[in-house]
């Protein structure tokens, strides 16, 4: 189901920048999981997927500690804040290319869960 109501610039006539900007980064994070894949033999199974995603999820709330000043050992704001940004990043990668896995079409997803929430464009948006 694809959110229509939603206020977004359009770039086609179905398409619109989110969805484009995400399909655009869910192919390049599978050509480095290809990469990654290739460079260390890993077998791309649920079990690596749901394990990736947790490991990430895991390293970003590290990392959001250390900006907390809750770690072990030293490390500076900005190295916490670039860790932090980092581990983000990774999570989102991973989920993204969890997602194409499954055939998931994340923009569209997205869309119609959270773009209901928008108001139509006669709203006062």
């Amino acid at each position: 189901m694809k959110a229509e109501n939603v206020n977004v610039t359009t770039l086609g006539p179905s398409e619109t920048w989110a969805e484009t900007d995400v399909r655009k980064l869910t192919h390049q994070a599978a050509a480095v999981s290809d990469i990654y894949a290739a460079r260390f033999g890993t077998d791309r199974d649920a079990t690596w997927y749901l394990a990736k995603m947790t490991e990430e999820l895991g390293e970003l709330q590290a990392a959001y500690l250390a900006t907390q000043g809750a770690q072990r050992g030293e490390v500076t704001l900005t190295e916490a804040r670039q860790n932090l940004i980092d581990e983000a990043a990774d999570l989102f990668g991973f989920l993204m290319i969890f997602a194409d896995w499954q055939g998931i079409d994340l923009a569209d997803a997205f869309l119609a869960k959270w773009g209901r929430y928008l108001p139509d464009e006669g709203e006062g948006r």
